[in-house]
């Protein structure tokens, strides 16, 4: 009872301090959906990560790195590249536009056909796998730290995961419908707090059960490299050749990681936000992989049957009651500061890029407004229906890291947005067409690929892909040339901020490799 008195508490918390930040009646455009360009780096940085973290990271990153040892980090800490670019190099541009979403600066430079190619892709995606995948991830976790507390709902596992997902993405899209950015912001600071002493406990407890850090490697010296062997099923070195690629697609042109930085209240605000995050990246990615490496030395590789249970087996076993109430409540806030920030994103999408483009050009802010909100609740039930879908996949096959089950499906569609945003931010007079050809050709190269190089790695795939179509586009567009000045920065000592925190990812590569 505890456990559960604290995980009621916290969703009172969550839902008053939404509810303090909601907007006004007659709040405009950008008071909702940029919290009126004020936001400051700690925000930024809390906010962003927040985002990135969620259930998908504690289970599904650390039923992998249970399998497959430090080479998961490698997914976490690469991000820094990711960052850097975003700060350095497309923030700037998305800055002195000023727009409210990357599709205005892919109309801007790439046309108006390319630009609605380029928002119904994310829409798409934020609808459908990415709430999907986050709603999942939290209702299964939720369920499996808390079966028997949450028996009550059904005593059928699928039935209770169920009407977790359903319930989880109610609760989230109603403070989101009524706050905008600033809600999710507010939200997302408190929910990173908890998600961070979450994380720590875990990994305390996990360290203590193991006897020691020394005991990763004594026990467990297999799964402490950061580059594993070529032909290796999930995690070949070689993948961070495409996941280079599509780092650039997450942290340069995802709407809902880059809202938070083009709602900055200036440039500086922006970068150090950004970087900030990039070590928090780091944190992030002992918090997760650690505690399944240890587990994996403790129990041995046959120890689990479904390897993304790990972190439910840390919880369930190893902590005390009241702790486990603690860690629930980190579980749920790693799940709605991702679902709240994709409901807003994908509002804005819609309204600007969609509704007030194309459907009511003349709309006031209230109606744009209106149609935002509309979308969270369209959003609510093809995310929650896809949730639904990717339980059933999970339970058909418990054996398999999930996690990447579900990073195939989402660069489909990744692919192709690398490529324009790339066109657009690197070259100085892009060809429209060949960009337009370029994003589209990404899915039957994909195909393609399959089917000659069936046990290529589909992180190494997505890199060929992005290469091929990417060449294409550069030769059509060759005489325009490159843009000459690609980084940017508001000042020598945030350059040289960014520059050191570069030497510390290639540090951590040679140490750990």
């Amino acid at each position: 009872m505890l456990d559960l008195g604290i995980v009621i508490i916290y969703f009172v918390v969550i839902f008053l301090v939404a509810v303090a930040g909601r907007v006004k009646e007659n709040a405009t455009v950008e008071e909702y959906f940029l919290s009126s360009r004020n936001l400051r780096w700690p925000s930024i940085a809390l906010s962003s990560i927040a985002t990135n973290i969620n259930g998908y990271q504690f289970l599904g990153m650390m039923g992998s790195a249970y399998l497959f040892g430090l080479a998961q980090a490698s997914l976490e800490i690469n991000a820094v590249q990711g960052i850097l670019m975003a700060a350095f190099i497309f923030v700037p541009l998305f800055l002195k536009e000023k727009v409210i979403t990357v599709t205005q600066y892919i109309k801007k430079r790439l046309g108006k056909t390319v630009a609605l190619f380029y928002s119904g892709a994310n829409i798409l995606m934020f609808s459908t796998i990415t709430l999907g995948a986050a709603l999942f991830w939290g209702a299964y976790a939720a369920d499996a730290v808390f079966a028997d507390e949450l028996s009550f709902i059904s005593e059928d596992q699928v039935t209770r995961i169920s009407i977790l997902i359903i319930g989880l993405g109610v609760f989230s899209a109603i403070y989101t419908f009524l706050g905008g950015l600033n809600a999710v912001v507010k939200t997302d600071i408190i929910q990173f707090s908890i998600l961070l002493l979450g994380g720590f406990v875990v990994l305390f407890i996990a360290i203590k059960e193991l006897g020691g850090w020394q005991e990763l490697y004594a026990r467990a010296p297999e799964h402490m490299h950061l580059y594993l062997p070529a032909d290796h099923e999930k995690l070949p070195w070689t993948h961070m050749f495409g996941l280079f690629l599509l780092n650039i697609n997450y942290w340069c042109a995802n709407q809902t990681i880059m809202q938070r930085s083009l709602a900055a209240k200036n440039l500086r605000h922006a970068q150090v936000g950004l970087m900030v995050g990039g070590v928090m990246k780091y944190v992030m990615a002992v918090l997760i992989v650690i505690p399944g490496i240890a587990l994996y030395a403790i129990l041995g590789k046959d120890g689990l049957a479904d390897p993304d249970l790990a972190f439910p087996y840390l919880v369930k076993n190893y902590l005390p009651a009241g702790l486990v109430g603690v860690i629930l409540c980190s579980l749920f806030a790693s799940l709605m500061s991702t679902v709240d920030s994709t409901f807003n994103s994908l509002a804005t999408l819609w309204s600007i890029d969609i509704y007030k483009e194309y459907i009511n050009k003349e709309a006031s802010d209230k109606q744009i407004i209106l149609a935002g909100r509309l979308t969270i609740l369209v959003g609510l039930v093809t995310g929650v229906t896809v949730g639904l879908i990717l339980l059933q996949v999970k339970f058909a096959d418990a054996g398999d890291a999930f996690t990447h089950t579900l990073n195939e499906l989402r660069y489909y569609i990744n692919c192709g947005i690398v490529v324009l945003i790339c066109t657009a931010a690197l070259m100085l007079v892009p060809n429209r067409i060949a960009a337009l050809i370029g994003f589209l050709s990404t899915i039957p190269l994909q195909i393609t690929f399959i089917n000659c190089f069936p046990d290529m790695n589909y992180f190494v795939r997505a890199g060929w892909v992005i290469i091929i179509a990417l060449i294409f586009v550069i030769l059509l567009s060759a005489k325009g040339g490159f843009r000459k000045k690609l980084i940017q920065y508001d000042s020598p000592n945030i350059l040289k901020t960014g520059i050191l925190l570069a030497v510390s990812l290639v540090v951590l590569h040679v140490v750990f490799h």
